[in-house]
């Protein structure tokens, strides 16, 4: 006989806790190893339930269990299995839209996308293509281009602009018009605000060269030309080629 005490009885110690007790007791007459459970901390529903079963076989009768508390003690069993079946139904789900997005981004391998940032890579023959955001009207915007050792090789201005986004392309040439090889680039725009030249918030259109499916984050990443590091999908603001012409324009 193997009794459990019932709520307040003399035995102390939750129901739980008399339950590991028992089964921990069971494992040693049966003479259970510490290598076939090593590792194995917490009770399972089948546990419970074999050991619930035991239980009501071999309880004091001059000590029953409380009946509240086992519906108590069954409900919460109950309600942790369910969070555990649930938590299994996201990782299915997560993995799922992170296929579907990895499929949806593999569509984009070869194509030009605008992320946010001033480097860009230009091609033996091309230049460089870029969304420009004025907050507000500006009398003069300038265009800088420099090299990955940060030289100034070209800039040009853009007139007068108003508030909004505007589209700037550099055709890939110097400030003699003998055009420059291929490599990464950035491009910086400035305008005069308030009395003071400020740097302008600017995305380039750059390459996909191939698709990352992440770190099981669920985060699918775009490596991308002239880009040391990948870039997430989420931060494409728009795809597209960038059609850089034989002029800079706006």
């Amino acid at each position: 006989m193997n009794p459990i005490d019932g709520a307040g009885g003399a035995g102390g110690g939750s129901y739980i806790d008399q339950l590991k007790a028992l089964q921990e007791k069971q494992r040693a007459e049966r003479g259970d190893s510490g290598e076939k459970v090593t590792g194995q901390t917490d009770l399972k529903q089948e546990d419970f339930l074999s050991l619930l079963t035991k239980q009501l076989a071999n309880q004091d009768p001059f000590k029953p269990v409380d009946n509240e508390q086992m519906i108590a003690q069954m409900a919460s069993f109950a309600t942790v299995d369910g969070i555990g079946k649930m938590n299994e139904q996201f990782g299915s789900l997560n993995a799922a839209m992170t296929s579907s997005q990895a499929l949806q981004a593999s569509s984009l391998v070869g194509q030009d996308v605008l992320v946010p940032g001033n480097d860009g890579f230009k091609t033996a023959e091309g230049g460089i293509a870029a969304m420009v955001k004025l907050p507000q009207a500006l009398n003069d915007v300038i265009v800088r281009i420099q090299n990955d050792r940060g030289e100034l090789l070209r800039s040009f201005s853009l007139g007068a602009k108003s508030p909004g986004d505007h589209r700037v392309e550099w055709d890939g040439k110097d400030d003699t018009g003998n055009p420059l090889p291929e490599g990464n680039y950035s491009m910086n725009v400035s305008g005069n605000i308030d009395g003071k030249s400020q740097d302008l918030e600017l995305s380039t259109y750059a390459n996909v060269n191939s698709v990352l499916l992440g770190n099981g984050d669920g985060n699918v990443m775009l490596n991308i030309a002239g880009y040391a590091s990948p870039v997430k999908l989420t931060e494409v603001l728009e795809v597209g080629k960038a059609g850089v012409s034989g002029a800079s324009k706006s």
